[in-house]
Parts: structure tokens; sequence; C-alpha cells
């Protein structure tokens, strides 16, 4: 079964995929030189290409089963919008290519496809499946409970850094990049996420849910 992750980061929705199956080919794909460093180690098995992933997708798309991609989401994030009252504040289009990838998708692959982005400040122009703070635009019906595991208890908190790590079972001070580390932690998509959707692509019934909160 071929797959293609998009926007691969350093593989946070598809660390517990080999679970899933043993057959998997993986071709992942990441703009970022150092994540994507990290990414092959972490999974040297997969095919790693450093580049852009929508030009990937709109030039490769026919060669795979199954497509995930998760596309830049700060432009459209309600967080960033809850500080346009602020001298510093920036506006921005929203990036459409979100909205692209989406459209491209429905009306030319064949396969099964996940489009995870974040919940909005506006009201999503295609409509989408809500699951906890995300949306998944996807070619099958997810599960209602796609993730009960817990985050990070914020009140005890003492080093948020190695609370993500240990909450996505990696050492985010490997990376050595451009992008804010913590940024990068918050935004990683939850493994268990990544192995249910696949597991319901799959027609598997998921397993009991680990359930945990840090600290």
């Amino acid at each position: 079964m071929k797959i293609l992750n998009l926007y691969a980061c350093l593989g946070g929705n598809r660390y517990k995929w080999d679970e899933v199956r043993d057959d998997l080919e993986i071709t992942a794909v990441e703009l970022d030189p150092e994540a994507s460093r990290l990414y092959r180690e972490r999974f040297p098995n997969d095919r790693v290409i450093v580049g852009d992933a929508h030009q990937y997708l709109l030039e490769n798309y026919q060669e795979f089963d199954f497509i995930w991609t998760s596309p830049p989401c700060p432009t459209h994030s309600r967080v960033r919008m809850s500080q346009k009252n602020k001298d510093s504040f920036i506006p921005m289009y929203p990036d459409m290519k979100l909205y692209e990838e989406i459209i491209f998708l429905q009306h030319n692959f064949k396969g099964g496809f996940v489009v995870e982005n974040v919940v909005p400040y506006y009201e999503p122009l295609i409509e989408a499946q809500k699951r906890g703070r995300h949306l998944y635009w996807a070619s099958f019906n997810l599960p209602y409970n796609i993730n009960e595991r817990k985050s990070v208890n914020w009140a005890r908190i003492k080093d948020e850094i190695t609370a993500w790590s240990v909450f996505h079972d990696y050492d985010f001070r490997q990376y050595k990049g451009n992008q804010r580390t913590d940024k990068m932690a918050r935004n990683l998509v939850d493994y268990q996420v990544g192995k249910v959707i696949l597991e319901t692509f799959l027609g598997i019934e998921p397993e009991n849910i680990e359930q945990r909160m840090l600290f």
C-alpha cells in the first residue's frame, strides 16, 4: 500500500502506522530541510523528499492509494486572529492552498485521503468533519472519537518542551532548524489520531484509545 504524507514535519501522524500494516510504502514531503533530516532518521524506510508538498501532490497523486495532507494552518487560526487588536498584528490573506487541495482531491483522486487543519476563525468554505480542535476533509467517515488521549496538564507544567516530548514520544530538542520548537511541538499531529484514521480507512476497528495526563 502506497501512502503520500504531505507537510510531514516530524511524522506525528505517521508514527504508529506500522502497527496498522507492515507493508506500507510511505513517501513524505517536507519543505524544512532540518525537519526532513529528522524525519528520515525517525523513519529510515520511508522515502523523504525535501520540497513543495503542494506541487508534489499535483504532479504525483496518481501513484498513491492513500494521501494525508496537513497544509500550514497559521493564516486560518483563531489564535492568530485573536491578536488582531495588538499593534504588532499584521493582517494576512488566508492561504487558499488548503481549499485547492481539498477540491483537487475530491474531484481527481480515486483513493482515500485526509486533509487536516485547525478550526478556522471564519466559517469553513467547504464542509468538514470536526473532531476535537481540528477539521478533517476526508473521502470516508471518521469515528466520532478519534482520540481520547489527554494532553499536558498546564497547571503543573515545568518544562513545555519536555512535556510535549513525552506526549509525542519524541525529543524535540533534536531539532536545530529555523522553526520555533514549542510551536512545532504543539502543531504536531497526535500519533493516536493518525493511527485511528488509517485504521478507519482500512476498515479496522480501532482499539481502546490510551488516556493519560502529563505531569
